[in-house]
């Protein structure tokens, strides 16, 4: 086989996968919407091309008096947003300290951040469950909210911390030569040139809250502090709830703010900003 059959049968196979891959992601989204638009409210007698299409979940789940769907967003998007601005803080921080800063105990903080990358968050479950109770902020989007935040820090701090390792330590050594001190470096140097780092940590942080069915789960109680995972769930899981295409239109419109936050860090998550910052 000549060099030209094998590019063309290595394209073939490459787009054959990609094909592949695009119907395994869009035939549940599809299936979703479709779900989401049928009349009814059972999952058996409904289709993903309904016939008597109709916009009746969405309208109930947004001008229902009886539908708390409205309040769980807010809750959501307030954990989120709180989530996804003080992780980039504090990951910041501890990421900077281990990459430009040489204290005792800094390899084995690198070590314990793997550690506890290798075990389930359930495994902490239990304890977490306690503490919030101990202080008095069990069912609390407070407690919710310092639970993700803490949480973001091991992994995120070790990945941030690998990139902030690539930006040249001339940088710094110039800029305090001109009188800047860490922290000036850390937000006029530092920040500026690990934006794409930066976005894909308060992307997924920000995603986290609207994912996460389990620990609001565990932590929550009162149905007005519920998150939309947590929420949408009760009109599937009622006794004689077969709420299911109303479960479906809610989840439709969790994609809303995630799809702003994307579209709005989007030229940071393809730029690599780094590459210009011995160049200028």
């Amino acid at each position: 086989m000549n060099k030209k059959n094998k590019n063309i049968l290595r394209a073939i196979i490459m787009y054959g996968i990609l094909i592949i891959m695009f119907i395994i992601i869009i035939y549940p989204l599809l299936w979703t919407l479709g779900l989401s638009l049928n009349s009814g409210s059972n999952l058996y007698g409904s289709s993903m091309i309904p016939k008597d299409a109709s916009l009746k979940n969405y309208i109930y789940l947004l001008t229902d008096p009886s539908s708390d769907y409205i309040t769980w967003y807010k809750n959501t998007l307030i954990v989120a947003t709180a989530n996804a601005l003080f992780s980039v803080i504090f990951v910041g921080l501890t990421s900077y300290a281990f990459s430009r800063y040489r204290f005792v105990g800094r390899k084995y903080g690198l070590v314990a951040f793997l550690i506890l990358q290798m075990f389930p968050v359930l495994m902490a479950m239990v304890a977490i469950y306690i503490l919030l109770n101990t202080i008095g902020l069990l069912d609390s989007l407070f407690g919710l909210t310092l639970i993700y935040i803490g949480g973001s820090i091991p992994m995120n701090a070790f990945l941030v911390k690998g990139y902030f390792d690539t930006i040249p330590k001339e940088l710094d050594e110039s800029a305090k030569i001109d009188g800047a001190g860490h922290m000036r470096i850390f937000f006029t140097i530092m920040l500026p040139l690990a934006k794409p780092i930066l976005a894909v940590v308060a992307l997924f942080n920000f995603m986290g809250p609207f994912m996460d069915f389990i620990l609001p789960r565990i932590l929550l109680r009162s149905p007005e502090k519920y998150t939309l995972a947590v929420g949408l769930f009760n009109f599937i899981n009622d006794k004689f709830g077969n709420n299911f295409t109303v479960f479906a239109a809610g989840a439709m419109m969790i994609a809303i703010p995630i799809s702003i936050v994307f579209l709005l860090l989007q030229r940071y998550l393809v730029t690599g900003l780094t590459a210009g910052a011995t160049k200028g």
